[in-house]
Order: structure tokens, then C-alpha cells, then sequence
């Protein structure tokens, strides 16, 4: 493995189980934006990506970059939509107040219902396996295991 620094702006390649490769943005605070986009062949043209949706932001143990896990293999200027980091939700299931939003760009958490927290991605860090799951789940079109809580919590 090839020791890095965590870039902003650096994009990583996920091989994801030998099967393709995917491509994920380094952003702030340990987030990566992962994009709508899998190739069987090392992409060389990055640019490609300037145009793709955005499947998920998520925030990724940092020695899955700093210790190579996910190459840095090239490197593009930030989205507008990308330099401000979404919110994301905490849920505890034994409180009075059982969802908050988490600001993840200042650090802030406000109580906050259900409802506003429906489409945003719970406040975790992501460990590799568990990313690569989530991607090869998406392109195969079924529900990711690590998902199912929140599946749960949204399902009406």
C-alpha cells in the first residue's frame, strides 16, 4: 500500500470487488462525494466525472486514504455544490429527542423531526468494506445491508 496525504479535491479510485472501478472526490472533514459511475477500465479522463450525479457524501475512516487503500489518481476543482458539506442526521432511539441534524461544517446539532431528516445520510464514518458494499449494492439494484436501519426508520 501506498501512503498519501488526504487532498481536497484528490480523486480516489474504489476498486470494488474485482469487478469495476468507481471514483469518489476528497472534500473537507474526511467527506468523499462518490460518483454515479463505474468503469471496467482505469478511467484516464477525469474530466468525465465533472459531469456525473453524485450517488452519496460520506465521511471515511481516514487511513482508508492516508494508508492507500483507495489511490489518489488525479485531481479536479471542486463542484460549487461541493464546498459546503450537506447535512447529515443523528438518531437515538432512547431519547426524548430522537433525531438531530448534524451541520457538519461547523459542528453544530439542533433537535429535528423525522421529516427532516428523510433523504439525508446519518452521521457516521464509513470504514472501506462497507462503502464498497454500498456501491456494488447500488449498481446491482438491491438494498445495502449496512442501510437497513435507516431503511426502517423512513419506510412510510
Amino acid at each position: 500500500m501506498k501512503r498519501q496525504k488526504e487532498t481536497i479535491g484528490a480523486i480516489v479510485e474504489i476498486n470494488v470487488y474485482d469487478e469495476y472501478y468507481c471514483y469518489a472526490q476528497i472534500l473537507a472533514l474526511g467527506n468523499l462525494a462518490f460518483f454515479d459511475y463505474r468503469t471496467k477500465e482505469h478511467l484516464e479522463d477525469f474530466s468525465i466525472l465533472s459531469n456525473c450525479n453524485i450517488l452519496f457524501i460520506l465521511c471515511v475512516y481516514y487511513d482508508v486514504i492516508t494508508q492507500g487503500h483507495w489511490l489518489k489518481v488525479g485531481k479536479l476543482p471542486l463542484r460549487e455544490e461541493l464546498q459546503i458539506l450537506p447535512m447529515k442526521f443523528i438518531y437515538h432511539g432512547s431519547s426524548k429527542v430522537q433525531f438531530e441534524l448534524y451541520n457538519t461544517n461547523t459542528g453544530e446539532i439542533t433537535p429535528s423531526t423525522k421529516e427532516e431528516c428523510r433523504g439525508l445520510e446519518r452521521c457516521a464514518v464509513w470504514d472501506k468494506h462497507h462503502v464498497e458494499d454500498r456501491l456494488r449494492d447500488h449498481y446491482n439494484g438491491v438494498p445495502c445491508i449496512w442501510l437497513k436501519e435507516e431503511y426502517e426508520f423512513f419506510k412510510d
